[in-house]
């Protein structure tokens, strides 16, 4: 079943959708999981700070894989991820596939 119809997808959606107000997107979700993992409750970012947030979500989900392991916090409290072995070669589905069934179960 493709990941889009799978029922936990769909509930992760569902859930955000009720707190949130609307149905996110994959970048939304990852942008809120970079601020749940740097346990920040700062609601202004700039842009590079916001792109930063959304690669502490991908590190942490793939870390989920074993891709990736946390190494520490910088001197502002930000998580720092260091790569543990090389991601395969995935097409962009596949990327994104991978990514939301680690959403999943970084939901559960």
């Amino acid at each position: 079943m493709p990941i889009d119809f799978d029922p936990e997808w769909l509930a992760v959606l569902q859930k955000l959708k009720e707190q949130f107000g609307k149905k996110p997107n994959l970048e939304a979700i990852l942008f809120l999981i970079g601020i749940n993992e740097l346990n920040s409750t700062r609601k202004d970012f700039n842009k590079e700070e916001k792109e930063y947030l959304m690669h502490i979500a991908v590190c942490k989900l793939l870390s989920m894989n074993g891709y990736y392991r946390l190494v520490g916090k910088d001197s502002e409290g930000w998580p720092l991820w260091e790569q543990n072995s090389t991601l395969p070669a995935l097409g962009i589905i596949d990327q994104e596939e991978l990514l939301k069934r680690n959403i999943i179960k970084y939901f559960k």
